[in-house]
Order: structure tokens, then C-alpha cells, then sequence
């Protein structure tokens, strides 16, 4: 129903309002476990079903040690991976690198890549899939 206020909506210095439907709180998105992964928890801060967006999703994760996601690529799906806290290790095309808080990873569409934590901490990152992914089994080949 366009147009339609929500209880949500909320009136903004100036009289302009905004829906709260594009503030995202970690502690209330739905938790999920990725297929193709081991000791992983999603949680999918913006995405179609909670924001409307249409050409991008982002994806809070954690991992546990020695954990992550086994072989796979994305066809006509980016990829980027950033630290939060943690090490992990990832590889992409052969060539691995290790990552630690603040540093970020690129999967181009279609290449095959490996996401593995190392050390005896969880990680925590925020992936961003464009267009998104959706655990859409179709967008994803093992």
C-alpha cells in the first residue's frame, strides 16, 4: 500500500519522516546457517525481505575456529569479505591469503573460493554479495 504509514515511521527534525525499516539491529535478524559451510552463523542485515534492497546484500558472520566455507564459486555474483575480528584464511584462483581485523577479500563473480578461520578465536565479517545471493542454491556452484 504506497503511501501508507507505518507504526514504525518516524517524523524527523524538519517534519520529513523515515521508515525504521532501514535501521538494522544485529540482535534481530533471524540466525541461519549457509549451506556449504561448517560452524557458520548468518545473520542477513540488508537484503530483500527486511530493507527492499534489490542490488546488494550484506551478511553479518561468524565463524567458528578451524571452521568456514568449503570450496565453491558464484556465478555472476561479487563477493567481498571484511574482518572484523579474527584470522581466517582465504583463497581465490589458487592464491591464499591470511586476513586479520580491518582487512578485507574480493571474490569476482564466478571464481571458485575457499573462507577458513585459523587461530583458536571465532571471526566475525561482514560479506556484501552483489547482485544478492540469497542462499539461492542456483547462484552458488560446489
Amino acid at each position: 500500500m504506497r503511501g501508507a504509514k507505518s507504526k514504525s515511521d518516524k517524523k524527523l527534525a524538519g517534519g520529513s519522516e523515515v521508515s525504521e525499516r532501514y535501521f538494522i539491529r544485529h540482535e534481530d535478524v533471524p540466525a541461519y546457517h549457509p549451506a556449504n559451510h561448517t560452524g557458520t552463523t548468518n545473520r542477513r542485515l540488508i537484503g530483500r525481505e527486511n530493507v527492499g534492497a534489490r542490488n546488494v546484500e550484506v551478511v553479518h558472520g561468524t565463524i567458528e575456529p578451524g571452521q568456514g566455507a568449503l570450496p565453491h564459486a558464484h556465478p555472476d555474483i561479487e563477493q567481498v569479505c571484511y574482518m572484523l575480528e579474527g584470522r581466517a584464511v582465504a583463497e581465490v584462483e589458487g592464491t591464499r591469503r591470511e586476513l586479520g581485523p580491518g582487512d578485507s577479500c574480493y571474490f569476482p563473480a564466478g571464481k571458485q573460493h575457499i573462507f577458513q578461520v585459523i587461530g583458536d578465536r571465532p571471526a566475525k565479517l561482514l560479506v556484501i554479495y552483489t547482485p544478492p545471493y540469497e542462499e539461492n542454491p542456483e547462484r552458488v556452484v560446489r
